[in-house]
């Protein structure tokens, strides 16, 4: 566009009745950070919006829409590290849609005007976070998972893609032999009628090939190791490695496609001991093995559907002595697992919906959108701790299956509480991992009776912990009364004053509650300390070769 045309586009812009989620004005200039936060906010609102282009203009005053003009010229304006402003910008915005910058000779002043493409399969994000605009304000898209699920809906889905390269001979033998078998259990009114169909016939109604082409699903889930390569950048890989309490790696595999065949060689290679050092107790079991292999296989088959096989990354599975730690790459669609497990019915977006559909049929998730409620209800009824998802990383979910038994307390809780609901179970659940809730979930719970403490420091009910012999564990993780440690100070400080912090912390830190993390035991030494000083009982005074606590009972004087 010549100069003309562009300062016709900034007018039409300010003629605009409001900021919109597709356009921002700037007096001057903002932070680079910012600036490439806008950029990802406005592409992300051009796609919802259904807008060709998102708009940020420089030298407009925000309140009167006037032109002010601007001093910022983005071609000489460092980024970070001091690279130039717009190489910077362009490495960070992922995926990368196209964008452009003009000066405007506008007559009332200089304009900078960016214009950005909107997002076409995938939310833009900028050095891995994405953002948004609601109103007038830019936040986290990661805050609004309804919108975030609306710009998935509009990509293309490339699991439903032909590879025109592909023939019916890339497909791995073995692996169509038990698709049929699977196909059959999930459809027992056609087994008699599967047999006869041809593998072209059989793969088209199996949802794997659309019209006889080869789909990228069925690679993933059929195809030869070596086919693999067909559908490069992407990767179908699931590594497996093995590391001890120290996290020193011992052992690893990879595995390739197919992975309807390949899931079940992942589980062979890891340790499920059986475990018989369990509580006491009539009610608990013998013997219990570390994992139920569905909630394995569940959380496998969930990295294989919900993977994003355009970043290029590969799934893994990390044994260790008393954990599984499961990964993929690509965001969490649903936001928040509270949005799963309170939903009664299943989510409606999915990043590879013709994937999860060849799954479905495949036998190798039950229904789409119901997997991971179940493996909570699963871990439930063996009374183990929930999966821990980690959706820290904002294109990486991370899954913890624990093989242990992490507090008893919670363990025959779950046991002698079938009435609990699952929400009820996640908090106790937080509650033995040392997670924090917040104050109306500790609301909730303590209502219930099932917690006791001075919040945050939780713990399951005395009651509880009674039941199970572990008495003595739960008056240590309670902790004593207030007064029983302001009494032993005192008498340190009377017998041996002045006393420094540190030989008060030796006698009161390892008697505080195990639940407490080192900081909080000196946090509570202070307080502790400083009310006491408040009540005039002790005073920290002297010289710098001789400070301490000291008593202000004249009798120890």
């Amino acid at each position: 566009m010549d100069n003309s045309e562009l300062v016709a586009l900034v007018d039409r812009l300010r003629g605009e009745p409001n900021e919109l989620e597709w356009l921002e004005f700037k007096h001057n200039r903002c932070s680079p950070e910012e600036l490439g936060e806008y950029l990802s906010a406005l592409a992300n609102g051009a796609c919802l919006e259904g807008k060709p282009r998102g708009y940020l203009l420089f030298g407009i005053e925000d309140e009167s829409r006037k032109v002010k003009g601007t001093n910022f010229n983005p071609y000489n304006t460092k980024g970070k590290g001091n690279q130039d402003l717009l190489v910077w910008l362009g490495v960070g915005l992922r995926q990368q849609v196209g964008w452009e910058v003009h000066i405007v000779d506008h007559p009332d002043g200089r304009v900078v005007l960016f214009e950005v493409s909107p997002a076409w399969d995938r939310p833009v994000s900028f050095y891995g976070e994405a953002f948004i605009r609601v109103g007038s304000s830019k936040t986290k898209l990661s805050e609004y998972p309804d919108k975030e699920r609306e710009i998935w809906i509009r990509r293309t889905d490339w699991s439903a893609q032909i590879c025109e390269r592909a023939c019916l001979d890339d497909l791995d033998p073995a692996a169509l032999v038990e698709a049929r078998e699977q196909f059959k259990v999930k459809q027992p009114a056609q087994a008699d009628s599967i047999d006869s169909w041809n593998d072209q016939t059989f793969l088209n109604k199996a949802k794997l090939t659309i019209h006889g082409g080869i789909t990228h699903a069925a690679l993933l889930l059929l195809g030869k190791t070596e086919s693999s390569s067909l559908i490069a950048p992407a990767v179908a890989r699931i590594s497996w490695i093995l590391k001890d309490a120290e996290n020193a790696e011992l052992d690893y595999e990879h595995f390739g496609s197919p992975f309807i065949l390949q899931v079940n060689r992942v589980l062979e290679r890891i340790r499920n001991l059986t475990l018989r050092a369990l509580p006491s107790g009539s009610l608990f079991p013998q013997e219990i093995s570390q994992y139920d292999p569905w909630v394995i296989r569940e959380a496998l088959h969930n990295c294989i559907a919900h993977q994003d096989y355009s970043l290029h990354g590969r799934m893994s599975i990390v044994e260790t002595p008393n954990a599984l730690l499961l990964s993929n790459v690509g965001s969490f669609l649903p936001g928040t697992l509270e949005n799963v497990i309170r939903r009664d019915a299943p989510m409606e977006i999915y990043r590879n919906p013709f994937l999860a559909d060849a799954m479905v049929n495949l036998n190798m998730i039950d229904t789409q959108g119901g997997g991971i409620k179940r493996m909570f209800h699963t871990q439930v009824g063996r009374f183990f701790p929930l999966p821990s998802y980690d959706l820290s990383e904002p294109a990486r979910v991370a899954v913890t299956i624990n093989g242990e038994i992490l507090d008893e307390q919670y363990t025959r809780l779950l046991m002698e509480r079938t009435d609990l609901e699952l929400w009820q179970v996640m908090l106790l659940d937080k509650i033995q991992k040392r997670v924090q809730i917040s104050r109306e979930e500790h609301r909730l719970l303590k209502s219930a009776g099932l917690v006791e403490g001075r919040y945050p420091n939780l713990l399951i009910a005395g009651r509880i912990s009674k039941a199970v012999g572990k008495s003595a564990k739960h008056i240590r993780d309670r902790g004593f009364d207030k007064t029983y440690y302001m009494d032993l100070i005192l008498a340190l400080v009377r017998e041996h004053g002045p006393v420094a912090r540190s030989e008060i912390d030796r006698l009161i830190l390892d008697k505080l509650p195990e639940v407490m993390s080192q900081q909080q035991k000196k946090n509570k030494v202070h307080n502790l300390l400083s009310e006491l000083a408040r009540k005039g009982k002790i005073v920290n005074a002297g010289s710098r070769r001789e400070s301490g606590w000291r008593s202000t009972d004249a009798s120890t004087e």
